[in-house]
């Protein structure tokens, strides 16, 4: 019986939305590969592989430095359910949707919730972490994202791993939105737990969570108590899967986004580290120049706003910002994002990562939203936004 569902075709797409990224050809070309088993001894060196490069992007030397079979979030919880048993008191910061999250985690694991709020596009600054451990006493660890996916606001690192050791806790990190765009720096900012996803920077389809362990962190999983909750995540039993030498099978990876993984990494490594970082800030600069002519306005605290994800209230007098989005949709297959939570319908976010993060899609982006505005009856001058993010590119 012939299927009647027809032929996969979809739509073409300019991704600038909070995730997935769009995603080089070559990584495209490497998903069709044909595949090997996962206990072949080639694809035991592309592991390998995949493993150096990641300890490159990450800035570390973890020898534990992985990619989990799943999304971010898998990645999030595999870092928690590891580090954290019941009755475990774990400081969280939540300064938005993502920071929730790893409080909910929290929860589920049994520990014992010490939860720091800020207004969300704020970050936390040493002072209020430092209080708070010396006021909690004994605690696991302290949990923080570095890059807020819903807010577009960059938590400063500096100084808080040596404050997290000096109180015997772990630092935590949730790097989603930030690893391969902004510097991440894991052993230097002394980061004993550092996860992210394959489609936000990297610019990889989404599916491999990139995760490292430090050696002090392991140290702490071996002497658990109780068994990891989740057996898929249990690290102690991955780790033997992707020890060089071992090998011992846990599960079986997929394949093919181990291959996209290595392409886009040898993309990232291929460009280099600081010229890459430039670029996002370079193109971050110029789109909210442009979106300033709008009248948009940036939703995260002055210094600290993210390049890979750039976030901004709406403009004033636009009440119902979904249209606007669908419009941009619609009429030019561009995604941006709205907002999450309490900024539902206040800002948009306008994701610049990897490869979206080009000076063809800034343009693109800023001369679609002057269109979709000015349809709307608003006084937009025309060509204005391009204007103000070309003269951005001049300086």
């Amino acid at each position: 019986m012939a299927s009647t569902v027809p032929e996969l075709k979809p739509s073409s797409r300019l991704l600038l939305g909070p995730g997935p990224s769009m995603v080089h050809p070559r990584v495209l070309r490497a998903m069709s590969t044909p595949l090997l088993g996962h206990l072949d001894p080639e694809f035991l060196v592309i592991m390998n592989e995949v493993q150096g490069m990641l300890r490159t992007v990450f800035q570390t030397e973890n020898p534990f430095t992985i990619a989990i079979s799943g999304t971010g979030s898998a990645g999030m919880e595999a870092a928690l359910v590891n580090v954290v048993e019941p009755g475990d008191k774990v400081i969280v910061c939540v300064a938005g949707v993502f920071g929730a999250r790893l409080a909910e985690i929290v929860g589920r694991c049994g520990g014992q919730l010490v939860k720091l709020e800020v207004p969300w596009g704020q970050v936390f600054t040493l002072d209020r972490i430092e209080e708070a451990l010396r006021k909690e006493g004994r605690v696991r660890a302290v949990a923080i994202v570095h890059a807020e996916t819903s807010t577009g606001a960059q938590q400063p690192l500096d100084g808080l791993g040596k404050l997290c050791r000096d109180h015997g806790a772990l630092l935590v990190v949730d790097a989603v939105t930030s690893l391969g765009g902004v510097p991440v720096e894991v052993d230097r900012n002394g980061i004993d737990v550092c996860y992210s996803g394959t489609q936000k920077c990297l610019s990889c389809p989404p599916g491999l969570a990139p995760l490292t362990f430090s050696p002090r962190a392991l140290e702490l999983v071996r002497a658990r108590k109780h068994k990891v909750q989740s057996w898929y995540l249990d690290v102690s039993m991955i780790a033997d899967y992707w020890a060089d030498g071992k090998r011992a099978y846990h599960h079986t990876a997929p394949i093919s986004m181990v291959y996209a993984l290595r392409e886009s990494l040898r993309l990232v490594l291929e460009e280099g580290l600081e010229p890459r970082f430039a670029r996002h800030r370079r193109h971050s600069a110029a789109v909210m120049a442009g979106l300033a002519e709008l009248g948009c306005t940036p939703n995260a605290a002055e210094g600290h706003r993210l390049p890979s994800l750039n976030c901004v209230r709406t403009p004033e007098g636009v009440n119902d910002e979904a249209p606007i989005r669908k419009a941009l949709l619609a009429d030019h297959g561009i995604e941006i994002g709205g907002g999450l939570g309490p900024l539902v319908g206040k800002i948009w976010r306008i994701g610049l990562m990897g490869e979206s993060s080009r000076q063809e899609h800034v343009l693109a982006v800023l001369a679609a939203l002057e269109q979709a505005l000015a349809r709307t009856g608003r006084a937009v001058a025309p060509g204005a936004a391009v204007s103000a993010a070309l003269k951005t590119y001049a300086r």
